[in-house]
């Protein structure tokens, strides 16, 4: 199991969602209608709802937002969304994978398509740059869950499979038709989590300089304020101090 990561820097900076909290709340509606849809309407029964519950509550999603999510689903005449997926690349060749929930895919690829080339980057095809990617599930606690030892123990009994600890949490990871299972045992041990959900982990990380890092968390930022786009993965490692830099 790894040690310590900057994986606060791998997917989209929380700090710009958090400003944001309609827009969030939007974004996990989305997916809770989604989910439902997909299959049963009761979290319990539908393991995919499950996480996107849980992924409201850890946002302080008021319960009938989520409940009101779920109905929708039911709703003749609704939204239908489809899931898409985006690949590419941004400055200093780092590689991007934009996952949305849509209904008009061409005002989404026209939208993310603008975002790249407009920020230093390349919309590539489908399967560009995934297969430097693994197709995980990831637990996220934050550093009061427990050190870095309690933390460790549990996940290796509840049958995760990395778990990387940082001042600012943890990040536990586990195969991706694992999540549900470990995250219901980890819950037992520590409560419940920040998030969870299914990630894209890069296998190798590019690092970045201040000007680079700069055009890059632009791009991230432009793309992450699309309503229709739910998460920016990427493989890019910015340190500490370039973050500082950046303010």
């Amino acid at each position: 199991m790894a040690g310590h990561s900057k994986f606060k820097n791998i997917m989209h900076r929380k700090g710009a969602q958090d400003k944001k909290r309609s827009a969030m709340f939007s974004k996990l509606s989305r997916e809770i209608t989604v989910a439902a849809k997909m299959g049963m309407p009761d979290p319990d029964m539908n393991p995919r709802l499950r996480l996107a519950v849980n992924a409201a509550k850890a946002q302080s999603m008021p319960k009938d937002n989520i409940q009101r999510a779920i109905d929708k689903a039911s709703m003749a005449g609704g939204e239908d969304y489809e899931e898409v997926r985006y690949e590419g690349y941004g400055p200093g060749g780092v590689a991007l994978i934009v996952e949305a929930l849509t209904d008009n895919r061409n005002r989404t690829a026209t939208n993310v398509r603008t975002a790249f080339s407009k920020n230093g980057g390349n919309l590539g095809s489908e399967g560009s740059v995934s297969h430097g990617f693994e197709r995980l599930g990831l637990i996220e606690y934050p550093a009061g869950a427990g050190d870095e030892d309690k933390v460790l123990e549990a996940a290796i009994e509840a049958g995760a499979e990395d778990v990387e600890s940082s001042a600012e949490g943890h990040a536990i990871w586990t195969a991706a038709d694992a999540l549900h299972e470990v995250a219901g045992t980890l819950e037992k041990t520590l409560g419940e989590a920040e998030g969870v959900k299914l990630a894209w982990k890069p296998t190798v990380t590019v690092a970045m300089d201040e000007a680079g890092a700069a055009t890059l968390l632009k791009l991230v930022d432009t793309l992450d304020d699309d309503d229709d786009v739910q998460t920016v993965w990427g493989n890019y490692d910015i340190a500490d101090e370039v973050m500082e830099k950046l303010g």
